[in-house]
Parts: C-alpha cells; sequence; structure tokens
C-alpha cells in the first residue's frame, strides 16, 4: 500500500467503513465508478466538493450509466464532505 498520509488513511478508512468500496474502487470500474474516473469529470469546477458531497448524501443515476447509487442520508454531513475532498483528490 506504501505510505498514505494520515488524513488520507482516514478516508480510505471511513469509505471502507461506510461500504463505499462494495460498489467502488481508486482506480478502476466496479458497479459504479472508479474514484479517479470522477476526479476527472469533476476536474477544474470550482463547487465540485459540494456537488459531489450532494451526490453522495442524496444518491443518484444517470450520470454514471443506469445503475443508481442509493443515498448515503446516514453520512453525517462532515463525513460526506470528507469523502468528496478525498475522491476528488484523486483517492490518494
Amino acid at each position: 500500500m506504501g505510505l498514505v498520509s494520515a488524513p488520507a488513511q482516514a478516508n480510505l478508512a471511513l469509505a471502507q467503513k461506510n461500504a463505499c468500496m462494495a460498489c467502488h474502487a481508486v482506480d478502476k470500474k466496479l458497479v459504479g465508478p472508479a474514484y479517479q474516473d470522477v476526479a476527472k469529470k469533476y476536474a477544474g469546477q470550482k463547487d465540485a466538493v459540494a456537488q459531489l458531497t450532494a451526490s453522495i448524501k442524496k444518491g443518484g443515476s444517470g450520470k454514471w450509466g443506469a445503475v443508481p447509487m442509493p443515498p448515503q442520508a446516514a453520512l453525517s454531513d462532515a463525513d460526506a464532505q470528507a469523502l468528496a475532498t478525498w475522491v476528488l483528490g484523486g483517492a490518494k
């Protein structure tokens, strides 16, 4: 796994704890898109963190194909924002 900074490790742990990794991987498509592909899609958008945080909390469909992402309403706003920031940073 190599050296990973504490915040990145914490956010990977958060993703694992909340079952995100059941449908997503860092660098390849599973059921949902790879986190690196999500980062590329949102690159350069000034409100990317807010958009992705909302997508995580509300779920959605159609952005990445037919399979819907269920809402993650039980996540705190802070956890959803931490995950969005981590994903947008390339999930590193």
